[in-house]
């Protein structure tokens, strides 16, 4: 909880970053095009942590972990990119 508290109040999340275009800029597992919002709506229709890894075998578990802790943060930012990205 401290730690989660430390970092919205920075700005800085562990194993996340925005980097400006690309992928809109949208939150992203550090060093890789993957955007939290793609891997919570992957969770969110049914796809389990192991789907993930299989499916994305660039990221770990800790990414995995940095995502859902970040998405949980973000809640409304990660439901407006899955909102835009289905209207687009």
């Amino acid at each position: 909880m401290i730690q989660l508290l430390a970092q919205s109040l920075g700005g800085n999340w562990q194993g996340i970053e925005k980097t400006p275009r690309v992928c809109g800029g949208q939150a992203c597992i550090v060093n890789t095009r993957i955007p939290v919002w793609v891997l919570v709506e992957a969770r969110r229709i049914g796809y389990s942590d192991a789907d993930l890894l299989t499916s994305y075998p660039t990221i770990t578990a800790t990414d995995l972990a940095n995502a859902w802790v970040y998405a949980a943060a973000h809640g409304d930012e990660i439901d407006l990119a899955i909102a835009q990205n289905e209207a687009a």
